[in-house]
């Protein structure tokens, strides 16, 4: 075993505060990286929470993790020492089962080991990103560009993935009309991603003060959803809406912008269920879907085209011992668009 230092959740709802603890040694299929920076996630907040059960203490959240690799085992072939490498929501699967076949290993029959308060398949509890190392097995670590700020990167692993999958799935394309919901984490990287695919991007909000900041990351267009005539305006419109929100809502006017055929993708998970007229999908033949991260193959992906066309998220760098302080201004939607963590700082 190998010590390690990191920042901790000691129970529900506690402070998060200094943590020792042990990572395993590395063995021959794994890579151990020093992690340099990691982003702050809203799942981090609920699951130190514990507001959807089952969380595990103490806690070392993150899954939004770059750094250094510096040392990695005998059999391990895609990495070296002084690599840049990155690991996000996932550690290891069961990597058997038809899912985990097609690269899908998000979806795994038996369940994807989280990167943090999880059982890994040896029976130990996974620590993640809050920390100044971590060890993972070669197929989940990801490899990242030296063209990048790697700041900037770590949102990524869950923002960006997230996000760059239903645009994926649902094959985005130059030229087809794309809507975001909300502009936090996931949306600001939902806008760039389909911005950067030339997907003609239009943003939702209730908040007429947010367009500039929708127009600087690349959207076309912004509709105040509380406007009756601009929704109006975008009626049978869009191919694709990426929702972000995880509140409670009404999503009857949003479902009848959607052309027909059209999808809207869920990804925020409201407290309780959404609102819907059904007909409003049966008249336009239209979806409502979910996604949930990426696979490894398809997170590669993701950041290998941003390293090809300098996508990356904006970011709040912050120090390790500011994250409680963090965590309430996250409640607050008071960041643009993700805090990350210098973890030269722990």
């Amino acid at each position: 075993m190998s010590e390690a230092k990191g920042y901790a959740a000691p129970a529900v709802n506690a402070p998060l505060v200094p943590f020792d603890f042990q990572r395993r040694e590395v063995g021959a299929h794994d890579v151990r990286i020093e992690i340099l920076f990691c982003g702050v996630c809203h799942s981090d907040l609920h699951q130190v929470r514990d507001e959807w059960g089952g969380s595990v203490f103490p806690m070392v959240p993150g899954h939004e993790i770059v750094g250094r690799v510096t040392e990695v085992g005998a059999h391990v072939k895609g990495f070296k020492v002084g690599d840049l490498a990155g690991v996000g929501c996932m550690v290891n699967s069961c990597q058997h089962c038809p899912e985990c076949n097609e690269g899908l290993e998000q979806y795994c029959d038996e369940g994807f080991v989280g990167t943090y308060g999880a059982t890994d398949r040896d029976g130990t509890v996974t620590y993640g990103g809050y920390s100044n190392h971590i060890v993972v097995t070669e197929k989940f670590v990801l490899h990242v560009s030296e063209k990048l700020d790697l700041a900037r990167v770590a949102p990524l692993l869950c923002a960006g993935i997230t996000t760059w999958s239903p645009l994926r799935q649902w094959n985005a394309k130059a030229g087809d009309r794309v809507a975001v919901m909300g502009l936090g984490g996931l949306g600001h990287m939902a806008v760039k991603f389909a911005a950067a695919l030339g997907c003609e991007v239009t943003v939702f909000s209730t908040s007429p003060s947010k367009e500039a900041d929708a127009k600087a990351l690349g959207a076309h267009k912004f509709v105040v959803s509380k406007d009756r005539e601009a929704m109006k305006s975008v009626s049978n419109y869009f191919d694709l809406i990426i929702n972000t929100v995880s509140a409670t809502m009404d999503l009857t006017p949003y479902i009848g912008t959607l052309r027909l055929d059209g999808t809207m993708v869920l990804l925020g998970v409201p407290p309780e269920a959404p609102q819907l007229h059904a007909f409003n999908l049966i008249a336009k033949r239209r979806r409502i879907a979910g996604s949930l991260i990426g696979g490894i193959q398809e997170t590669q992906e993701m950041l290998d085209f941003c390293a090809e066309h300098n996508v990356m998220s904006d970011v709040e760098i912050i120090r390790m011992d500011y994250i409680n302080e963090a965590y309430e201004r996250m409640l607050k939607s008071d960041v643009k668009y993700r805090f990350v963590l210098d973890l030269a700082t722990i």
